[in-house]
């Protein structure tokens, strides 16, 4: 291809380029967007607010006293239904959706006490939101604050580090653990505990004599070392969420869609909406007869009817949305709803945007936050997205990959159950090719610590 050739590509991907970059989405649609992924909890908050705003919208009626059980016969139908406030229904909502802090709102209430000049608590601010639920980074610093004097950064790292729990704002568990034992322990501690950070398997397997060969430290020093090193967390925020204390307090949610068995027809099933919490809205009558007669009034009531109406219509969109994600979701997970957990296969959102003919982020915003009521328990909607994991052995062959990640953690979780002795890792990959699942022995340890399952000789 000539340079002109090239040059008019490169005019054409630049205009492109532009062209999407000053593309914005109006208010309307923002708010589309929005409301699209908002749980029922968010969305009646959102709801009352709208009331509240828009003269031109009014609840018509408000089923929310009704239970989703009264409503069970009524099959594949969803509404923008909902009903009468009562103050004890309202005071049960407000209680059943409180949560506890996140590991962000803890760790910034205790940051905002700090004495930091402006630059470093803005540092700090976005240190902190950059957390995953371990406490351990998820974007590098370089990239985060690469607009941020490096001398801010590091008091921004510091005064994290020290917040409770201590360890957060780290790349990974050993820097936690470093950290902790930094904050906790005398220089000579610290550094000793720092060389056995290799031989965590070892010690995991029971292996103190080889640790004790290779270190040259006695037997009860490693020992010593050991119990200390177990005072600490590697995942300190992870122990945030599920430890103990106020913190850990049980979350209620309320589904956002519940599937039901048909009865007499094992694997038929239903799909309801549950609308219990989303009032039928319409356009206010008086608001539209008491409208005042100059231009200016008649303007205010045009924009208020249009963004009432726009509202509406988001809210319908986002119920059918949410119960098309659900069909497909019922129709790939048949088996999932009729034996359980352990059956789950893999699913990806994209196979459920092809299979509805709508782009996956929409998808996204469908199941994220929001909650399936089935036999076999309530679940996040996200659930029941999983990678493949394994392989199926078929006739000495290996077929294409048919378990799911969830599906296979499920069966571990059942095998540790049931062991009548502590199985190790290879073990339960040996027992796993018993039911025809090939997993490496290192995976199988991996998803044995995502249940929260220690080794053989943790247990």
């Amino acid at each position: 291809m000539n340079y002109t050739g090239l040059m008019a590509i490169a005019q054409r991907s630049s205009f492109v380029q532009n062209q999407r970059l000053g593309l914005k989405l109006s208010p309307q649609l923002l708010q589309s967007v929005r409301i699209m992924t908002l749980p029922i909890a968010d969305l009646r908050l959102q709801i009352d607010e709208e009331l509240q705003k828009n003269p031109a919208l009014e609840l018509i009626t408000d089923r929310s006293t009704v239970s989703l059980d009264a409503r069970r016969g009524t099959g594949d139908v969803f509404r923008a239904g909902g009903a009468k406030d009562g103050e004890l229904h309202r005071a049960f909502i407000e209680g059943a959706l409180s949560r506890p802090e996140t590991l962000q709102e803890h760790l910034l209430r205790q940051f905002h006490l700090e004495p930091l000049p402006t630059e470093a608590r803005e540092a700090g601010e976005l240190i902190i939101q950059n957390l995953s639920p371990d406490g351990f980074h998820t974007e590098s610093l370089e990239l985060l604050l690469k607009s941020l004097a490096p001398e801010d950064v590091q008091r921004a790292l510091e005064a994290v580090r020290r917040l409770d729990p201590q360890g957060c704002g780290t790349a990974d568990y050993q820097e936690s653990l470093a950290v902790q034992a930094e904050l906790r322990y005398d220089a000579q501690t610290r550094e000793k505990i720092a060389a056995l950070f290799p031989y965590f398997a070892e010690y995991e397997r029971g292996k103190l004599l080889a640790i004790k060969r290779k270190t040259g430290m006695s037997e009860a020093e490693l020992r010593a070392l050991f119990e200390k090193l177990k005072r600490l967390s590697p995942f300190p925020g992870r122990q945030f969420v599920s430890g103990g204390g106020s913190v850990s307090e049980t979350r209620f949610v309320i589904p956002d869609v519940s599937v039901i068995r048909k009865e007499n027809k094992k694997n038929e099933f239903k799909i309801v909406i549950n609308d219990e919490e989303i009032p039928v809205l319409g356009i206010s009558p008086f608001f539209l007869k008491n409208a005042p007669a100059e231009s200016g009034g008649r303007d205010f009531i045009r924009e208020n009817v249009q963004e009432a109406r726009w509202f509406i219509n988001s809210l319908n969109k986002r119920n059918r949305t949410v119960f098309r994600v659900s069909r497909a979701i019922v129709h790939y997970q048949k088996d999932f709803f009729v034996r359980g957990p352990k059956y789950l296969v893999p699913l990806t959102q994209r196979k459920i945007a092809e299979k509805l003919e709508m782009h996956e982020t929409t998808v996204s915003r469908a199941a994220n936050g929001k909650y399936m009521e089935t036999e076999w328990g309530t679940f996040e909607i996200r659930y029941f997205f999983s990678n493949a994991a394994g392989a199926a052995q078929q006739g000495g062959g290996v077929s294409e990959k048919r378990f799911s990640k969830t599906g296979v953690k499920e069966i571990i979780r059942e095998i540790l159950s049931g062991e009548a002795h502590l199985l190790s890792d290879n073990q339960i990959a040996e027992r796993l090719g018993e039911r025809g699942i090939r997993i490496a022995r290192r995976t199988v340890a991996k998803y044995r610590a995502e249940l929260e399952r220690g080794s053989s000789f943790r247990r």
